[in-house]
């Protein structure tokens, strides 16, 4: 939200506004105000055009305050709307105000840019040519293809240093050009430092009309150079930041002590702005699970140059057991775009679990909580769909912007769920398979007609069978029945007469255990009544249907209760699951003590009960049912629509059973 210096002499009044797409750099860009002394008639507005869907007034406050600026930086608008907003309150205010420096933006709004004689769009002396020293021709230099062995980012950092130090003495409008450049430079280093020095430059240099008296009279430091690729822990001293990995050798679990390793990616912007506190969250989270971290950083929006200097070790082996990415975006490309291919590579060779949380950039804390929806569809697409492009999995939420904070703030159970999933990962890639218990789940849909263990597109029993083979051949400690024929006798037959059941009784779940460890009893009990309840129960107890065949258990997934009306359990938010769908995942977890599930077929119900949409929280059911196990779902890839449901709201990584012709 907007915030202003109050009792500023008129005759002297700077308007400064700043415009960017989140308010990550707001509270930091108010701090810097402390340390401009030299203006103490500043007006500094900063809007965040992420509130403006959701707040409309937001938006004209914004557009209002351009209108009688004296000074505009925008960075990173890029979203359709927010542009069409924006961009001819830019154009109208251009020749008017002192200086406009537009950045890191959609074209439309790039080109309101002007710097004394720099012009954006500017043309050589002729009038016909571009100018060399045009920000267009300049920027193709920065587009240029990177060198061998260096990403794009690299060398576009490379050059937007490299620039002003080229111009340095270049008479006319190269300075200006050179002004441009210097300012991205404070504005991608925004600390409260750089921003204060970003204000005092713009001032220094272009205050004109009843200001011009600033002009050349304000004390300027050049942009402060922070490590653009390195490490970052709470525990650091100074400004927690470290070039040089190894630096973090005495923080944390000890190496030799540790469970496991997990490498955490983090947006630098967030760090040098001094609000980090949601990831100071998931770090100590994380190591007060004996997980020792290594939260590593990028300049720009690749994260590529961390994963090589943190993830790796000197040889480039994988010196991680996981990668928890906290920048809420994709891979390689941030926000903005998504480069899949590139991400693709590089997690191919890193070969860990790859997951994306999210930090609510475009809604607070208590819209999301409000939200049956959860995230909102910009957050949905920003945040969600497109790192999963990149095979990111497990979306959680774990901090944002609260009601009246401008810095993001940790939501503690979240925290604690995705620190939970973290552990449960490396704890499953350091136990030996022969060690591993786990639990696949089939389905029977709809229930008690005969389609136990059915799935589209899938022949299940003889596919479970070879995945059964392919598991003992690997080191799991798998009791292979001696064919198919006697893998479905016993998990479909089995006892199953004497029970009345559509499958084999493993065990018995007596109404008083459910009752004392059932933990949202009261919820189950208001929908379908006192425990036992009539699904899956013999009155007394509730059943779990399947059978054990060494350390795998075949299980046979509950009935959602509503087979006439699937659909009515997810959205009507006041259901829940019967009593017998949460004890067998209970069982799942806590009695057979799953180290990985495997759902297996499309499809179930799981990814069906009530909840939100994606960005889940602790009370939705799906959440509440999968825990922290790993989940694995063999599905079938033309079915996308209901894989997303299974990936956003069951934390589940897809295998598609498809070949590709099918699946197209």
């Amino acid at each position: 939200m907007p915030k202003r210096t109050s009792g500023a002499d008129p005759a002297a009044l700077v308007r400064f506004v700043i415009v960017t797409l989140d308010a990550h750099l707001v509270a930091a860009a108010q701090r810097s105000r402390t340390r401009l002394p030299s203006l103490p008639a500043l007006d500094l507005q900063i809007f965040a055009a992420a509130d403006w869907e959701t707040n409309p007034a937001a938006a004209q406050r914004c557009l209002g305050a351009v209108a009688e600026a004296d000074f505009v930086v925008v960075t990173q608008i890029f979203i359709e709307e927010q542009v069409r907003l924006l961009a001819p309150a830019l154009a109208a205010r251009r020749e008017q105000c002192d200086a406009m420096v537009c950045a890191l933006s959609a074209g439309e709004i790039v080109r309101n840019t002007r710097l004394g004689g720099f012009d954006m769009l500017g043309t050589g002396e002729d009038g016909e040519r571009p100018s060399p020293w045009s920000a267009a021709a300049i920027l193709k230099r920065l587009r240029g293809s990177s060198g061998p062995g260096h990403t794009s980012g690299e060398s576009q950092m490379r050059q937007l240093r490299r620039i002003p130090q080229l111009l340095r003495f270049i008479p006319g409008t190269a300075q200006d050009v050179r002004a441009y450049y210097l300012m991205l430079q404070y504005w991608l280093a925004g600390s409260e430092e750089n921003l204060a020095g970003m204000m005092s430059y713009l001032v220094n240099r272009y205050a004109d009309g009843p200001r011009r008296g600033y002009r050349g009279a304000l004390p300027v430091e050049p942009p402060r150079e922070y490590p653009e690729v390195g490490v970052y822990h709470p525990s650091l001293p100074g400004n927690h930041l470290a070039d040089d990995p190894r630096e973090l050798a005495g923080v944390g679990p000890a190496a030799g002590a540790s469970r496991g390793t997990v490498g955490v990616l983090l947006m630098r912007s967030y760090l040098l702005a001094g609000n980090a506190a949601h990831y100071d969250a998931v770090i100590r989270a994380l190591e007060a699970r004996g997980l020792r971290t290594v939260p590593a950083f990028a300049y720009g929006l690749d994260n590529r140059p961390a994963i090589d200097r943190c993830f790796r070790t000197a040889g480039g082996a994988t010196a991680v057991d996981a990668v928890v990415s906290l920048t809420g975006f994709s891979l390689v490309g941030g926000p903005a775009f998504n480069d899949a291919p590139a991400a693709h590579e590089a997690l191919t060779a890193l070969d860990v679990p790859y997951l994306t949380a999210q930090s609510l950039e475009f809604q607070s804390v208590e819209e999301w909580r409000a939200d049956a929806r959860g995230l909102n569809p910009l957050q949905a697409t920003l945040q969600v769909a497109l790192p999963e492009l990149d095979g990111a999995t497990g979306p959680v939420v774990y901090g944002g912007k609260t009601a009246g904070t401008d810095d993001a703030r940790p939501v503690t159970e979240r925290v604690e769920r995705l620190a939970e999933r973290v552990a449960r990962l490396v704890a499953l890639r350091r136990t030996a398979r022969s060690e591993r218990r786990v639990g696949i789940v089939l389905f029977n849909f709809p229930p008690n007609a005969g389609n136990t263990g059915t799935a589209a597109y899938l022949s299940v029993f003889e596919s479970l069978y070879r995945t059964l083979e392919a598991m003992r051949d690997q080191g799991y400690t798998v009791e292979l029945p001696a064919s198919v024929d006697a893998l479905r006798a016993r998990v479909i037959h089995g006892n199953a007469d004497r029970f009345g059941t559509p499958a084999n009784v493993h065990a018995r779940i007596p109404a008083d255990v459910h009752v004392r460890r059932e933990t949202w009893l009261p919820e189950i009990e208001r929908a379908w009544g006192p425990a036992p309840g009539r699904q899956n129960s013999d009155g007394a107890s509730i059943l779990v249907l399947g059978e054990r065949f060494g350390n795998v258990f075949v299980g046979i997934q509950p009935a959602f209760g509503y087979e006439g009306d699937p659909m009515r359990l997810m959205f009507e938010g006041s259901f829940a699951p019967t009593h017998a769908f949460s004890a067998f995942y209970r069982w799942l977890r806590e009695d057979f003590g799953a180290s990985a599930l495997l759902h297996y077929g499309t499809h179930g119900a799981l990814e069906f009960m009530p909840g939100k949409q994606a960005g889940l929280s602790g009370e939705c059911w799906p959440d509440r049912l999968i825990g922290d196990v790993p989940n694995i779902y063999l599905y079938a890839s033309n079915n996308s629509s209901e894989g997303t449901l299974a990936k956003r709201r069951a934390a589940a990584t897809l295998v598609s059973y498809l070949t590709p012709p099918i699946a197209h």
